[in-house]
């Protein structure tokens, strides 16, 4: 489970409730059927409105991504794994790593080595690969379009709930005591629509749009190492290529250390 998402989503609900309970409010006038119907299922509505069915089933699943580990890639590993195999085929040929795909668990490295080993053209294997990875880039991109969308309704609709709740106010003008009452229901729905825009709606369209560039560096790295690789790149030359792709805390070598001194904290760019 990504702690993060949890945490964070945890800290802004018990800031926004504990703000309330220390101005003297209670918790209790939080919660609001009537609110939650009009906001909740007026997004729902509206977001089922305006995109494909088949984006909205697909939405559950994808936001299971936003609570789910943002590691599932190892960029670093994946490094050491096209150095390996370019050594290896620098060696032995291509065919030799035909017993290495079963070892790598990652589809889409494993098409690329594969479609590699099999002699397909170098651009037409950067063009099949560019391709899948455009495809994955552009499901993603639906899901979080999706909850931007239902971030920008969701207030909106809450302001309309408390458009509605005033009306039902002004037809008890004759009952003073169910004004006041009668007035703080209505702009519940008004926060709840703010809330859930900014609490849940946003930041996770935000998360999810975070692993989508997190997972499109992943692939690019793939695509790149696949190429040094074919062109039979030397592995010092594949390491330093990928390296490139990688944050410095995810780099395993620097020059220093590969010339045999003690690491400092120091950019690629001063070690050169």
């Amino acid at each position: 489970m990504d702690l993060a998402t949890v945490i964070g989503i945890t800290i802004a609900v018990g800031g926004i409730v504990g703000g309330n309970i220390v101005e003297g409010g209670n918790p209790s006038a939080l919660v609001n059927l009537p609110g939650f119907l009009i906001v909740i299922i007026g997004t729902l509505g509206a977001s089922i409105a305006s995109q494909p069915l088949s984006v909205l089933a697909g939405l559950p699943r994808a936001l299971l991504t936003a609570f789910s580990p943002s590691n599932q890639h190892n960029p670093s590993e994946t490094v050491e794994l096209f150095v390996r195999m370019s050594d290896k085929a620098r060696r032995e040929g291509l065919l030799a790593l035909e017993g290495d795909v079963p070892q790598i668990h990652d589809a889409f490295t494993r098409k690329g080595v594969q479609l590699m080993i099999d002699g397909t053209d170098p651009e037409l294997l950067r063009e099949i690969m560019e391709i899948d990875a455009e495809s994955m880039k552009h499901r993603h991109e639906r899901n979080y379009t999706v909850l931007e969308f239902m971030g920008g309704v969701a207030p909106t609709i809450g302001v309309l709930g408390a458009v509605m709740g005033l009306m039902t106010v002004m037809q008890h003008l004759n009952e003073p005591d169910q004004i006041g009452p009668g007035i703080a229901t209505a702009f519940v729905a008004t926060f709840y629509g703010v809330a859930s825009a900014n609490v849940l709606f946003l930041p996770l369209a935000r998360k999810l749009q975070a692993n989508s560039r997190n997972e499109q560096r992943y692939l690019q790295l793939v695509i790149e190492g696949l190429m040094s690789i074919q062109a039979g790149d030397n592995p010092r030359i594949v390491r330093e290529k990928l390296e490139g792709f990688l944050m410095p805390a995810e780099r395993t070598t620097t020059r220093y250390e590969e010339a045999g001194v003690a690491a400092t904290p120091i950019s690629r760019r001063e070690a050169a």
